[in-house]
């Protein structure tokens, strides 16, 4: 009987143990759950861009929100790697001491970079800077062959070339997007040739638009974002999720010359804008507003300083106190968004622009007119097409007056004020546009003189090799 009830005892002992651990136990695995499944539900649904793969009733993400894998499909395949080969000059005194020579010795230097193919025909863009100076341009598609390019033009200030190369067979090829339709926050992929590894896809963020870098010489409108970018990428593309060409990867900010966070892309609104110039015209067309900026306004927009007009152009209905708010309802917050939004229109087109006038928001309709006179950096020099009655009394068929001086240099060698350039580096220009390309194309200022053919006050020639 005592043995009976001692195991009763301990069989009621062991139960109570039992369920005193089952409830301490799961106690706290119940209450682990209910925090788990209450997390989903603080979270906010939101969607993208341009694909909603977020839903208010899904505790997940759609694998597309975070796959580049398509989009890097699409692009590696139309990313080349450019070969530029070009003849360099260098001072050597030895040569001089000893009667080696002439004093210069000629070296072939060869620059790496990438390109974009935008058509199945093998036409290619890229940055002016990768090409620049090139006597030779080798192009390395992704399947490894290899073709001689042609340079079918350059903008400098854009920083955009155009290539083609001939091919027996049809290219893959990323087709331009439309760069205004992109919002900060956006994942783009950069794809291109650093230090010569090819087929190099990055993933980022679109940081920041309309982003205008200090120390550099023009106003620019690029793309910022933190895909990494190192040496070799210029020229490369800059993608979006779908695959679709937003723009040319051309700059770093960095101390060391290598990624540290932030890269710059050319829109490509206008990277095409500028392709589609020099294909038909074999030169940018450059589209202005006919009005200088207040650049002491610091708040939101653009202020107008003076409205002017080139020679034919319609009056404007502009006025000067303006404060420019959008451009085709595109917000305009400062003068570089304005700057981007015109370097992509053409001379000829209408645009909406909404500015402040008086306290009141006011909409005009404005045709951009054609700029006539071109400033060039290189040389500081500011240059205007001649006009008909120049041509007939100088007997030429076209040249650039220059009509500011501000280079002391080429007042030293004596050109003056109202001289017209008639050939740089030999070759001939017709426009103020060809050349301002042609000067600040040139390698003048990397041991390389400049050679002007002007025609001076009193219509005669003169010739120069400025250094």
């Amino acid at each position: 009987m005592k043995k009976f009830f001692s195991l009763v005892g301990m069989a009621v002992l062991g139960g109570a143990i039992t369920l005193g651990g089952y409830k301490l136990f799961f106690k706290e695995s119940n209450e682990r759950i209910v925090v788990a499944k209450s997390m989903p539900n603080s979270i906010q649904a939101v969607q993208t861009n341009y694909d909603p793969v977020y839903t208010t009733n899904s505790t997940a993400v759609r694998a597309e929100a975070i796959d580049f894998t398509m989009a890097a499909e699409k692009t590696v395949h139309s990313v080349v790697h450019v070969k530029n080969t070009s003849i360099r000059t260098k001072s050597s005194p030895l040569d001089i001491i000893f009667g080696n020579g002439s004093g210069t010795r000629k070296f072939e230097q060869i620059g790496t970079g990438s390109g974009v193919i935008i058509s199945p025909d093998g036409y290619i863009v890229t940055n002016n800077h990768v090409i620049e100076g090139s006597s030779d341009l080798q192009i390395t598609l992704n399947n490894k062959k290899k073709y001689k390019a042609e340079l079918i033009g350059a903008d400098k200030t854009n920083d955009i070339a155009l290539l083609k190369i001939n091919v027996d067979e049809v290219l893959p090829y990323t087709p331009f997007a439309n760069s205004d339709m992109i919002k900060i926050g956006e994942w783009v992929l950069a794809v291109g040739n650093p230090y010569n590894l090819t087929s190099t896809v990055t993933a980022g963020i679109v940081s920041a638009k309309g982003r205008d870098l200090e120390g550099n010489g023009n106003i620019e409108s690029f793309i910022q974002t933190d895909a990494a970018v190192n040496p070799g990428n210029s020229g490369g593309a800059l993608v979006n999720t779908r695959g679709e060409l937003v723009g040319i990867n051309t700059a770093i900010s960095s101390k060391t010359g290598s990624f540290i966070g932030y890269s710059f892309a050319v829109p490509s609104n206008i990277a095409e804008k500028v392709v589609n110039d020099l294909l038909e015209f074999g030169a940018v067309q450059e589209a202005i507003l006919g009005i200088s900026v207040d650049m002491r306004f610091k708040e939101e927009g653009v202020k107008v300083g003076d409205v002017f007009y080139e020679e034919g152009a319609p009056k404007s209905q502009l006025k000067p106190g303006d404060i420019i708010k959008s451009l085709n309802e595109i917000k305009i917050s400062k003068f570089s968004e304005l700057r981007g939004q015109l370097t992509a229109k053409r001379p000829g087109e209408f645009v909406d622009i909404v500015v402040e006038r008086n306290g009141e928001l006011v909409k005009e309709k404005i045709l951009l007119s054609k700029r006539s006179t071109y400033i060039s950096t290189v040389l500081g020099i500011s240059l205007k097409d001649l006009t008909v009655q120049e041509k007939k009394k100088f007997d030429l068929k076209g040249g650039a007056k220059i009509i500011e001086n501000s280079n002391n240099n080429l007042s030293y060698y004596g050109v003056k004020k109202g001289f017209i350039i008639t050939k740089v580096n030999k070759k001939t220009v017709l426009t103020a546009v060809d050349a301002k390309n042609s000067i600040d194309n040139s390698n003048f200022g990397n041991g390389n003189p400049l050679y002007l053919e002007v025609i001076n006050l009193e219509g005669e020639i003169e010739r120069y090799g400025i250094r």
